[in-house]
């Protein structure tokens, strides 16, 4: 079993649901979708999907992984409904459609600092649960191809994007070839227009479990952000 702390909207956000009708799960509940029930979809919608639909919707803090042996489940969910309770929520001003190489995801309009430093507290807080990675999942990062920032913190902690080197994003497509990709950016602009140029609440943490090595990943637990404002 892996675990992974994710920032994902809570179940009830509409834009959980939105994205979960595209992806075509949802994390939360586990429920499929068809894509009946979603509207247009392009020809290779499931291959698109295929991969973001296993991890759910969601924007990496901390990457899966294996419990270090001195540690339980319920140490970590103690630990981060602890980090939860103390954390204050905040907002990303501006949540835009973006390309990261060949595939699409809703980022913030630009560097926020807030949430950098959010995201490094977690993945600070949370790396005593982590068990130190095997040989096959550092070569299954493929290392050699990775900046020598990247290559030091995945050793130092489990994955290369990281502190300096982290930008968030919830990833809504696998590898869009490039002539499709014109298309699946105007889809996708449209379907989460109600959600382009706007604030995006970080209210809450989010624990996701795979229960083995390529299952589907679901919410073990989501906690509300509750810390007072500074």
């Amino acid at each position: 079993m892996r675990y992974a702390l994710y920032f994902t909207p809570p179940k009830a956000d509409p834009l959980t649901a939105l994205a979960a009708r595209w992806l075509g799960r949802d994390a939360f509940s586990g429920e499929i979708f068809s894509d009946k029930a979603i509207g247009f979809v392009p020809e290779d919608h499931a291959e698109i999907i295929a991969e973001p639909s296993r991890y759910g919707f969601h924007a990496t803090l901390k990457a899966p992984f294996e419990l270090a042996t001195s540690v339980t489940e319920r140490d970590l969910l103690d630990v981060a409904a602890d980090f939860a309770a103390r954390t204050p929520a905040f907002a990303i001003p501006e949540l835009v459609l973006g390309q990261l190489g060949h595939f699409f995801a809703l980022v913030p309009a630009k560097i926020y600092q807030p949430l950098q430093d959010f995201a490094a507290q977690v993945v600070k807080t949370f790396e005593p649960f982590r068990a130190a990675l095997s040989d096959h999942d550092i070569a299954r990062r493929k290392p050699e191809g990775l900046t020598e920032p990247q290559r030091a913190n995945l050793l130092r902690w489990g994955y290369p994007y990281v502190l300096d080197e982290f930008r968030f994003h919830m990833t809504l497509t696998g590898r869009v070839t490039t002539e499709r990709q014109a298309g699946i950016h105007d889809l996708l602009r449209d379907r989460f227009s109600a959600h382009i140029g706007k604030p995006l609440a970080i209210s809450g943490l989010a624990i996701f479990v795979e229960e083995e090595r390529g299952a589907p990943f679901t919410v073990r637990s989501w906690l509300p952000l509750a810390g007072a404002q500074s």
